[in-house]
Order: structure tokens, then sequence, then C-alpha cells
């Protein structure tokens, strides 16, 4: 497996690397990355990784966890990796979606949500093949409700499997199912609906400026304000002190 070059941050191996990079990993790793998954990390899930051990180990145990959060790539760039950039879910998801050659299933959030979001990837990517999409039920699954669905993607034969259940239920799910899955899994959070159109992403100047979670902190004040300014004051403040080792 080709390997991409990586840094702790609060004990979490981030990928130091771009857009470009991890689409070269994908393509010639597919059959080695087979049955593993990827995590798009970012603040939110370092500082929980920092403080529940059993999680920096789901982490940890990913093929590749890359820098979905701006700070992160921040500071990977104030240690001198000059290279290190950031490379969100919704944007590696697009640059797959182009790639007319891959198979993609979708496993998480509403039945309404994944209709929608078919037709506008079929509206958007004339080539996109879409082998099969998931809605889970919002409770804990049965074994015979997980061993169907597992059945379905493996018969669906999906290159990618991407999984919109939110941190950290997706990466637990991934790890849960490693090793039991016909293509990669990449945990990419509200991905799916960016995708369909129920948020939009914030303007490239605010993205390239580390305001992204700005833009939708004002979008969602009520479920997101204390995650970010909470989570946001401790990831500066552990980082402080772990550069300062």
């Amino acid at each position: 497996m080709k390997k991409i070059q990586e840094e702790a941050i609060l004990g979490v191996h981030i990928a130091i690397t771009n857009m470009e990079e991890v689409l070269s990993f994908l393509d010639e790793n597919k059959e080695s990355i087979s049955g593993k998954y990827i995590c798009v990390s970012n603040v939110h899930t370092t500082v929980m990784s920092y403080e529940d051990e059993a999680y920096k180990n789901v982490q940890n145990t990913a093929c590749l966890r890359i820098p979905d959060g701006k700070p992160l790539s921040i500071v990977l760039k104030k240690r001198g990796y000059k290279k290190a950039e950031r490379v969100t879910g919704p944007d590696l998801m697009e640059e797959c979606f182009k790639n007319g050659k891959l198979r993609h299933y979708f496993y998480g959030s509403t039945e309404e949500t994944l209709r929608t979001l078919e037709s506008k990837l079929k509206e958007k990517y004339k080539d996109i093949q879409i082998v099969g999409m998931y809605s889970p039920p919002f409770r804990q699954l049965s074994i015979e409700e997980d061993r169907e669905i597992v059945a379905n993607i493996k018969s669906a034969n999906p290159d990618i499997i991407w999984v919109g259940l939110g941190a950290p239920k997706q990466e637990n799910w991934m790890y849960e199912h490693q090793n039991q899955m016909p293509g990669v899994m990449i945990g990419v959070g509200a991905g799916f609906d960016y995708h369909a159109g129920n948020i939009k992403r914030a303007p490239k100047w605010m993205q390239k400026l580390a305001l992204e979670w700005f833009y939708r902190l004002f979008q969602d004040p009520k479920r997101l304000f204390k995650r970010y300014m909470k989570t946001n004051y401790k990831f500066i403040k552990l980082v402080n002190k772990e550069n300062k080792r």
C-alpha cells in the first residue's frame, strides 16, 4: 500500500497531504484498501479522540485520516509541512463523482435526502454509477438487520461506500464493519446534505480563512454553538500545549 506521511495532532495521526495525493492513494491502492475505511478528521473528532481512548483507536485504525478541518492543516503547516492542505469530505466526494469508472454506495441520512441526492448527482454527473443507497433506522440495528445490510452492500459491489452518519457514529460503524465490505468506506458527515442541497457551503474566501465553521454555526446555531465554542477553545489550548513540548 502506498503510504502518505502523517503527523500526530493530539494523538491522532493526520495525513500530511492534498487532494491530488488522496485521489492517487485511492486509485493506486484500490485493491489493498478494500474493506478498510478512511476518516475525514476535523477539530471536533480530534478533540473527541483526545478525550476518549477508544475513539482515538477507531480513528487511528483507519487506513487514512484526512484533514477536513482547516485548523488541522494550519497546525501541520506551522510544524513545517508546507504541502499540507485541507481536503474536505464534500470536495473529495465531488472529485470522486467526476470519475465515471467508480461505483458508489451511500449509507446514512434520511430516505428523502437520499432521493434528492441521487437525483441531483445524476443530473450533474452524467456518467456517475450509483449502485446502492440505504437509510438506516435511527435505532440500534439487530444482528439480522445488520447482516442483511452487509449482504446488500456486497451484492452491489461498490468501490466506495460513503457513510453519512455523523461523528462519532460513522467512524464506529466503519470500524465495526472493516474487512466485511467490497470497497473502501469513507465517513463524510454532512457530505450527503451538501450534495443534496440541504446545506450550503461557505464562500471560498471563508473556507480559505478557516471560517467555514462560523458559516455553519449561523445555519444551525442551536445544535452547533456549544460544540464549536467549547471544542474550538479546547483544541487551541491543547495544541498550544502540545507544541511547547
